[in-house]
């Protein structure tokens, strides 16, 4: 199993989700979340233009089984792409164990 960990722009976001139900990844858990990168926002105010390097972006959190993984990298890549300074990262780490609280399974089986 692996945790793949999303860094996304707010305005794909819809894009994405859509992109993970056709291949079938149907739940995950995601953050409004506030970061700095390479991206600069620009910003007019009472028109003083300025800008910031605080970016508003959406986390998204998803665990898979080993066979999911290309293929929800795949999605989120398709489309979150703006071909753009600023669409975000994703990262994949290993997952050592999963639980379902309710029926108490383990591992893949828990995932489904």
């Amino acid at each position: 199993m692996k945790k793949i960990e999303a860094i996304i722009r707010k305005s794909k976001f819809d894009q994405v989700v859509e992109a993970l139900y056709e291949v079938e990844v149907n739940f995950f858990s995601y953050w409004d979340v506030t970061g700095i990168g390479n991206e600069k926002q620009g910003h007019v105010y009472r028109g003083i233009s300025y800008s910031t390097s605080e970016i508003q972006r959406r986390y998204l959190s998803i665990v898979v089984s080993d066979s999911f993984v290309d293929r929800t990298i795949e999605a989120i890549i398709k489309a979150g792409s703006t071909d753009k300074v600023g669409d975000g990262k994703i990262f994949v780490l290993p997952v050592e164990e999963a639980y379902r609280i309710r029926t108490g399974e383990k591992g893949s089986d828990s995932l489904n």
